[in-house]
Formats: structure tokens, C-alpha cells, sequence
């Protein structure tokens, strides 16, 4: 007789209390292994997979896509037991996994195991041997089938579009935005049939966006008389027609969290913002020099946020003050050992910052390979909770969106954040004569409570410096 167990959404750690579903890695009537995943979740952090503790058939599933669950609520009941090599027409596989829980919690954190292949039961297999598998009458009542069935049951859109299939198929999406599904679901759009605009062929927003447009527009050719006269030029005045409703967007996951942590950052931090302008010139020289002596296949190339964090690094050596964090219950500022540098990556998902460890251990080398890792983990969304905390101090080179300055909000509970704005050629007086330099605005976001101005000019001047005379950065090498 099979067991009836109930798997409840894991405590996913970092302090967060919620998460939402975007997509179903399986159907009620799969049979699935230990720690293999069964859904994909956003939270305020990341997006991960949840691997199942037990091995068995999955009899149902609670939540749709696009919905949300607390820490602790049931995510979907597993029948232990329920198949063996006696069945008719069973190989014996399922009998061969244990039927106990595995203990862990997340793919990538304490579970190595690599995920078994995923195989649906078949008519045949539920007999009498799966006939008792019942959820018992304490358990709550699933959206989808409480017993099994020979075919799958889906949850959500029931055309299938939500968990990507088309006519029966079944297959990878490629859309990383939750908010995209959710307004393609709110439209009945398929995604299957949309070639999308962003990288290596992302669905983005303007491409749902566009697809509804068009939708809309063919639903308004159809249901047209044939007789209907072709509009007007003069513009049509309409008398008491209200206006459309405002469209509300829910602040949650990543949105939320960047939302949350701002508000508290400008509510605690006392901030101050100085900056200053930089002669470039020479960095971009330097730079230059470095990636041709490298040589056509010498390694991956310097970039300037590389250089720009090295110079970081040299420059919280010599002001401690603003690699810390106040300690508000214990009214003490607590000056960090260690430099774990965090960078402001925008993506579909949202603004993230995700964080360079021990950068005052590497070199503008490693720092940049590092950088470059993170970035393709943020625009894939796999960046993992633990690489997106424990930052003490942030490089935000908001110049990539062409803009030359800006007063940065400082990345609570840090102490201080460096804004870089675009390098472009302005007119400078260099020796004394007016010269076309490649200039930069730098400026620094403070937390008054951990130093005074003096400390905070003498960082973003000595920043400056670097950026002006790159030989400079060479006496603290």
C-alpha cells in the first residue's frame, strides 16, 4: 500500500518568507526520485529549482503559476511506495529508490545528487497496487487530483500555455521574466509562437507587448461589418467614456526587495553625496596597453569596471571607515576586515547586485573574470541567494545606460556606494591647455554616521587620482 506524504514549500534561508511559482518541472501522475526538482520558484533573491525529499508518484500539486506561497505551505503530496517491479509492465526502477526523504533543501546547496529522468506512469501501472494510495482526510484539499490518475492533471492555464507546451508538446520557454509569462498568461499568448529580441533569442516584455498590439488589432479586423465605412481622418470626440483603469504591478519578488531595502536605506542612512570629475585619458590608455600585451588568446580581456573596482579596493585600504556597517542596537560602527564588493547589474529580472568575495585579495585580472561570471549568472537568472548578500561596498557604473551622473542610494546595510557615469570626450585643460580628454563623473553616497566629509573627499579624490594617474595605484601594489 502506498504512503501519502506531503512536501511543503522549504525554508529557502537569507530570512525569506515566501515564494512564486513560476513553472512546474512536473505533472500529477509523474514518478520522481529523490531530490529531483520539481518546480521552479522566484524569490526576493534568486530563482532556483526545489528538489523533492521523496521518491514515489506525485498525486497532486497546490498552486498555480504566477501565484504565491508562504514558507511551510504544502507544494505537493508524493504516494512512497506506490509502484514496484511487480507491477504490470514496471521495470523495477521505482522500487530500486529508497522511499525515505533525503533532507535537502535546494539543487546547488547540500544536494549534489544529479536529478533522475523524469517518467510518467502509465495506464496499465495503476492497479491494484496504487489503488489504496488516498490522501488521508487531515490532509488539505489540492488544487489538482487528491489520487492518481493515468494522465496528467495540469494546474493553471489550461490550454497549456503557462507550462509551455503547444498542441500536446513540451518544451523550454525561452523566457526568463516572471512578469513576462504572467502578461502573456493575462493574454493568451503563446510564448511557442513568439521569436524573441533579446539575447541568443529572449522573449523580453516588448515583444509580449508587441504580440498583444497585434492580437488586438486582427480581433478588431475580424469582428469589423464588412459594410463599415473606413474611419475618419478628423479625430472622434467620445462623450462619457471613462478612462481606463490605471494598471497596477505588484511589488513582490525582486521588485519588492529592491523597493524594501531602498525605503529602509533612505529612512536609516543619514547620506551625504560629493563627486567630482576625472580626466580619463590615461586609464583607458592603461587599459588599452594591458589587453594588447595580453596578446589575441592571452585571456579574457581587462574591463574598465574591472579597473575601477581594483582602484576600489586600494582605496578602502587607505579609508577603512567606508568599508562598514552600523550596528544601530548596539550604537557601534563596525569596521569590516574584509572587502566583498558588490556591482549593480540591471537584467529582465530587475536591478540585482551581486557580490565580487575577498576582491581585496584578487587583482583587476581576477576581478574582472569574476564580474564577468556573475553578470552571465544575473542575465540568466541562476544567480543564487548567497552570491547576491555579505556585500560591504558597491560599484554602480550606471554610465553603461549613457547618462554622465547621479547620487546613488547607498546598498543597506553598507556604508558607502561609488557611482561611475559615462567616459565621453569633453574639452579639459590638460598642461595647461584646452585638450578633448575622455572625462568621468564619479560620485560617492556616504553614511554621514561612519565618517565626516574629509574622509569621504579624500576616498573619491584619491579614486580620482587613480583614474587621472594610473601609476599612482602602482605604489600600493
Amino acid at each position: 500500500m502506498a504512503q501519502v506524504l506531503e512536501f511543503k514549500l522549504p525554508d529557502l534561508g537569507e530570512g525569506l518568507t515566501e515564494a512564486e511559482i513560476v513553472r512546474w518541472l512536473v505533472e500529477v501522475g509523474d514518478v520522481v526520485a529523490i531530490d529531483q526538482p520539481v518546480v521552479e520558484v522566484e524569490t526576493a533573491k534568486a530563482m532556483v529549482e526545489v528538489p523533492c525529499p521523496y521518491g514515489g508518484v506525485v498525486t497532486a500539486r497546490f498552486g498555480e503559476e504566477g501565484s504565491e506561497l508562504p514558507v511551510g505551505a504544502p507544494l505537493l503530496t508524493v504516494a512512497v511506495g506506490a509502484t514496484d517491479a511487480s507491477s504490470p509492465g514496471g521495470d523495477g526502477a521505482a522500487a530500486d529508490e529508497p522511499s525515505g526523504g533525503s533532507g535537502n533543501v535546494l539543487v546547488g546547496y547540500g544536494t549534489g545528487a544529479p536529478a533522475a529522468r523524469r517518467r510518467r506512469i502509465r495506464p496499465e501501472r495503476v492497479g491494484a497496487n496504487t489503488a489504496p494510495a488516498t490522501v488521508p482526510v487531515s490532509a488539505p484539499v489540492p488544487v489538482a487530483a487528491s489520487t492518481l490518475a493515468p494522465a496528467p492533471v495540469p494546474v493553471g492555464d489550461v490550454s497549456g500555455r503557462a507550462n509551455g507546451r503547444v498542441d500536446g508538446r513540451q518544451g523550454p520557454v525561452a523566457v526568463v521574466s516572471p512578469l513576462v509569462r504572467r502578461l502573456a498568461r493575462q493574454h493568451d499568448i503563446d510564448l511557442r509562437r513568439l521569436t524573441g529580441s533579446g539575447p541568443d533569442g529572449l522573449i523580453l516584455r516588448a515583444d509580449v507587448d508587441s504580440a498583444i498590439r497585434h492580437a488586438g488589432e486582427a480581433t478588431e479586423a475580424e469582428t469589423r461589418p464588412a459594410a463599415e465605412p473606413v474611419a475618419a481622418e478628423a479625430p472622434t470626440v467620445h462623450v462619457g467614456v471613462a478612462a481606463p483603469a490605471a494598471e497596477r504591478i505588484p511589488l513582490r519578488g525582486v521588485r519588492g526587495a529592491v523597493a524594501d531595502k531602498l525605503s529602509r536605506s533612505r529612512s536609516e542612512i543619514p547620506d551625504a553625496t560629493c563627486w567630482v570629475d576625472a580626466d580619463a585619458t590615461e586609464l583607458m590608455a592603461v587599459r588599452a596597453a594591458m589587453n594588447a600585451a595580453s596578446g589575441p588568446s592571452g585571456g579574457p580581456k581587462v574591463s574598465v569596471l574591472a579597473l575601477l573596482a581594483r582602484i576600489c579596493t586600494a582605496a578602502l585600504a587607505r579609508y577603512p571607515e567606508l568599508n562598514s556597517t552600523v550596528d544601530t542596537a548596539a550604537r557601534e560602527i563596525v569596521r569590516l576586515p574584509g572587502v566583498h564588493l558588490g556591482f549593480a547589474a540591471q537584467t529582465e529580472r530587475g536591478l540585482v547586485v551581486p557580490v565580487v568575495r575577498d576582491a581585496h585579495t584578487r587583482n583587476a585580472e581576477s576581478i574582472g573574470a569574476e564580474i564577468a561570471r556573475l553578470t552571465e549568472l544575473a542575465r540568466t537568472g541562476k544567480l543564487s541567494p548567497a552570491q547576491l548578500t555579505g556585500g560591504t561596498f558597491t560599484l554602480n557604473n550606471y554610465g553603461v545606460f549613457g547618462v554622465d551622473g547621479s547620487t546613488p542610494i547607498i546598498n543597506h546595510p553598507e556604508a558607502a556606494m561609488l557611482g561611475v557615469g559615462r567616459i565621453m570626450p569633453k574639452p579639459w585643460v590638460h598642461n595647461g591647455e584646452l585638450a578633448v580628454r575622455q572625462v568621468v563623473q564619479l560620485s560617492l553616497t556616504f553614511d554621514h554616521r561612519v565618517c565626516d566629509g574629509g574622509t569621504a573627499g579624500g576616498f573619491l579624490r584619491y579614486v580620482a587620482d587613480c583614474v587621472e594617474q594610473p601609476a599612482v595605484l602602482l605604489r600600493t601594489l
